[in-house]
């Protein structure tokens, strides 16, 4: 029997292969992003220290070696959840700084809202629409170059309104990242999930961070 190919005759992924990793990334991260959560609130309970966080964001930045080298294969999937883990357990005491304010859960959860928001409003629109947003991807990485220089410098200067534009830039990079890493499932440029799944949860993870850091910042008890 003739098996139906998962790829055009110009040899880009076939509608049902870009459905199959659409499909299979969204799974993945709604897995990942759970156990991030528990994870993120298992270090919260019990009260991590800031030199903890920062050796889980460490350990993280390691684990993305492991992840691209392991990306073909099944195991990537283990590495994707030891990567997610470590993140979300880092966010421990970020969310315990947060939570030790007067509306301390409010914040948060506002953060929270507003990442979901702007998370499924931005993808839902690529995936309604089809547009491909890859002509985004130049200036998504030099803005997101720039901004990591900038919070550098600030660790040094440690000016507050710095701070607050590095994080506001950083939500319309992420934002625009979001447009272009759905774009490129949708329109076959990613044809890995496991890829797509790390790159949708970096950007989901650092809009979280930054608007909770905006909104902390905002919200009069910072």
């Amino acid at each position: 029997m003739e098996q139906r190919s998962t790829y055009s005759a110009a040899g880009q992924p076939s509608v049902l292969q870009t459905n199959k990793v659409l499909r299979n990334t969204y799974m993945l991260l709604a897995m990942t992003l759970t156990f991030s959560a528990v994870c993120a609130g298992v270090s919260y309970a019990i009260g991590i220290s800031p030199m903890a966080a920062l050796g889980m964001n460490i350990a993280a930045l390691v684990m993305i070696f492991f992840l691209n080298k392991a990306a073909q294969s099944s195991a990537g999937i283990w590495f994707v959840f030891a990567f997610t883990g470590l993140l979300g357990g880092s966010l421990g005491y970020t969310l315990g700084y947060y939570a030790g304010f007067a509306n301390g859960p409010e914040i948060i959860m506002q953060a929270f809202g507003g990442t979901a928001l702007v998370f499924f409003g931005l993808s839902g629109y690529v995936l309604t629409t089809k547009k491909d947003f890859s002509f985004m991807g130049g200036f998504l990485m030099v803005g997101l170059i720039v901004a990591i220089v900038a919070m550098i410098a600030n660790i040094f200067f440690a000016i507050p309104a710095l701070s607050l534009a590095i994080n506001a830039v950083i939500v319309f990079i992420m934002s625009g990242f979001i447009l272009f890493d759905t774009s490129r499932i949708v329109n076959g440029g990613e044809t890995n999930y496991i890829r797509a799944t790390v790159s949708m949860y970096l950007n989901i993870y650092n809009l979280f961070t930054s608007l909770l850091h905006l909104i902390g910042a905002f919200s009069g008890d910072d």
